[in-house]
């Protein structure tokens, strides 16, 4: 067809992003992610940590305003998503979102250097994620921020959390990060429906209790903090088969 220059400028910008762009996007992105020092990595790990929990006080919050029904999960469930909206739009180092980004110039480069400086990114972003969660759920767990009705369902979504075995929790793991890695493939084509994106797979993951090890710990800790549930039962219940699914 005959399109004038306008017309042309529009049909590009109407055109899918291609696969070749989207990678590199997310290869840049992971060069960045990389490039920034072990301290700043950690207080980002630990805000986004922090974040997260709110992933769980959405959640019970919900749900203690809601009836004992079939349906109340489809409303309680958007709850969970508060904590990655959080996260993802505020840049913080989430486990498994920010992490995967780091991976992508591994497999471009493949060499020493960069093998160790991606499992630099992944140890200091878990363990100061997993700092963050836990500070919180001891916190909301042990003061009266949040009613009695509140705290009874985050520790019923935590008593939930943790009732799969290691094999079926391993691969609950595996199909919630397998989503949480195609919203990093996704965000770099979204434009203006990033929030929308952020919403429906994480409300997937969440509505389909697949495990992520980060918006999980907080559930399960809170059990901890609490006196409900070991540290030891904790990690071999459900942070470790978590994390190796993720």
């Amino acid at each position: 067809a005959e399109l004038s220059e306008s017309e042309r400028g529009e049909t590009e910008r109407r055109s899918a992003i291609r696969a070749v762009v989207v990678h590199e996007a997310i290869r840049k992105e992971g060069e960045a992610e990389l490039r920034r020092s072990s301290l700043a990595l950690a207080w980002s790990g630990l805000a986004a940590g922090l974040s997260m929990g709110f992933s769980l006080v959405g959640e019970g919050l919900i749900r203690s305003h809601l009836p004992q029904a079939s349906w109340a999960p489809l409303l309680a469930k958007f709850g969970y998503t508060l904590g990655f909206v959080i996260v993802v739009l505020g840049r913080q180092q989430l486990f498994t979102e920010n992490t995967l980004t780091a991976v992508v110039p591994l497999l471009t480069q493949r060499t020493w250097s960069y093998l160790k400086n991606v499992l630099r990114l992944w140890t200091v972003v878990l363990l100061t994620n997993l700092l963050g969660v836990c500070v919180f759920a001891w916190v909301v767990g042990n003061t009266g921020v949040f009613s009695e009705e509140a705290r009874r369902a985050f520790s019923e979504i935590g008593q939930a959390a943790m009732q799969p075995g290691f094999g079926t929790l391993f691969l609950k793991g595996i199909f919630g990060g397998w989503l949480i890695a195609l919203m990093v493939w996704l965000l770099p084509a979204a434009d203006t429906a990033r929030v929308g994106i952020i919403i429906l797979l994480t409300y997937l993951v969440g509505l389909g209790e697949l495990s992520h090890i980060i918006a999980g710990s907080a559930e399960t800790f809170y059990l901890v903090g609490t006196g409900q549930a070991s540290f030891g039962a904790f990690l071999i219940s459900y942070a470790i088969p978590t994390l190796l699914g993720n």
